[in-house]
């Protein structure tokens, strides 16, 4: 038996990504993964393109395991992701040792790729975009505990004007509903409780339901009915595509998970523009008021850029202001980080890097302390908790999720693994919470 290290970088989509890679090579060449690239027969680096330098890194990453391809010609490494889809043949000519490149949609062909290079000697470099034809070519979902992923679409066509992913991962295809709704039954009759769509932009999913055109709303309608599905999650969704039927579905399902991920970037009108986002902050507070009017429990977590090309010191108050407005919780903000081959890469940039970091520590400081304050809230309330394995510090304790996505630990029998489960919180702690079962005869 083969061993493979894989190495993934970036987004939940990666993640998935990755563990499919894993299984489409134990699938086809029974390759098991380790721990140290080492040990391997097989390196691969599953590669991420957003932020900057992101090539860079991934250089510097294949500059460490050249010297075990000099001292085994045998051992194969490969570049996937992002990062792969963007540089293309260019990998190889920088790093001639590297044996097969391969994009985010041909993953499934990666054993092929990797026998036809130890037949002919000769690196093979495929970044082609095959619309859904992996999803026909992976192995069989497996459920890996009570939580587990399912993509439903693939790429971005919303092209703003600061992203490369519409470049790497192509335009919006969406997987049949027949396929989503499959998966999604296959992984509950192996234990799983929880499922997370994922999309570039997950609520622009668009298929045929008996002959009818549906939208993402209806596929959650769909995916509530799935016997043994206790909790539905999603991510990452578009304000341009949140439509009042979703907002709906947050009223009428009670397995859809009380929490929406909805990247805003800015609170500036003006930079919305400048980025290409589609909608203006106003709209944005308007998705935020009528999801918390459908569901008042509801929790928004949201991605921010801050230091965009031409951003002010009134742009900047302008997101400050709508992140206090909203209660965004649990958010993620990052520099802006210019990437090659988009628009924004060629917009003039004066704020001093020092302007820009200031910002992003205030920002992160409302956004944490907005975190904390949720958290302090939820202490006495009974939480829907989906036990999903014993706590790190405390192996004897249990850990889980709440609806709105925080850690909790708490003692309980063993018997609540795996399983949704009623839970009081009883203290709010810097990165999770603590709680008890609570008895539910």
């Amino acid at each position: 038996m083969g061993k493979l290290y894989l190495r993934s970088f970036g987004c939940q989509m990666n993640e998935y990504d990755s563990a499919k890679i894993a299984g489409v090579l134990a699938s086809a060449d029974g390759l098991k993964t380790c721990a140290r690239p080492e040990e391997a027969d097989v390196i691969v680096f599953n590669t991420c393109s957003v932020r900057e330098k992101a090539q860079e890194k991934v250089f510097a990453d294949l500059g460490r395991v050249k010297h075990l391809k000099r001292a085994n010609p045998r051992l194969m490494i490969a570049v996937g992701g992002c990062v792969a889809s963007q540089e293309g043949a260019a990998i190889v000519e920088r790093a001639p040792y590297v044996d097969v490149v391969f994009g985010p949609q041909t993953l499934h062909r990666l054993p092929a790729l990797l026998e036809r290079r130890r037949a002919t000697g000769r690196p093979q470099v495929d970044i082609s975009f095959p619309e859904i034809e992996k999803f026909d070519r992976l192995p069989a979902a497996r459920a890996a505990g009570p939580a587990a992923f399912v993509s439903i679409m693939e790429g971005c066509s919303k092209y703003c004007s600061f992203c490369v992913v519409p470049y790497t991962r192509g335009e919006e295809v969406s997987r049949p509903f027949d396929d989503v709704i499959a998966e999604i039954a296959a992984l509950a009759g192996q234990g799983a409780k929880e499922v997370t769509l994922l999309g570039q932009n997950v609520n622009a999913w668009r298929g045929d339901i008996d002959g009818e055109p549906a939208d993402f709303a209806e596929l959650l309608r769909y995916v509530a009915e799935v016997d043994g599905i206790g909790r539905i999650r999603y991510t990452t969704s578009h304000p341009r595509e949140f439509t009042q039927r979703l907002i709906d579905a947050h009223a009428d399902l009670e397995s859809l998970a009380p929490h929406v991920h909805l990247p805003v970037q800015s609170g500036s009108d003006r930079v919305l523009a400048a980025m290409k986002r589609g909608y203006s902050a106003l709209e944005y507070r308007s998705i935020a008021r009528r999801l918390r009017k459908a569901r008042a429990d509801l929790s928004l977590s949201s991605d921010f850029i801050v230091g965009f090309p031409g951003e002010t010191e009134a742009d900047f108050e302008a997101t400050l202001a709508l992140a206090r407005e909203v209660g965004f919780d649990a958010s993620f903000s990052f520099l802006y980080s210019r990437r090659p081959g988009t628009p924004a890469a060629e917009f003039a940039d004066d704020t001093p890097r020092a302007t820009k970091l200031e910002r992003l520590r205030r920002l992160q400081a409302q956004l944490e302390s907005q975190a904390r304050a949720v958290s302090e809230r939820m202490v006495g309330s009974v939480e829907r908790v989906l036990v999903e394995g014993r706590s790190r510090k405390d192996p004897r304790g249990l850990a889980g999720r709440t609806g709105n996505n925080r850690v909790v630990n708490f003692g309980g029998p063993a018997a609540l693994l795996g399983e949704l489960a009623n839970v009081r919180i009883s203290a709010a702690l810097a990165h999770s919470l603590r709680g008890e079962p609570v008895d539910e005869k």
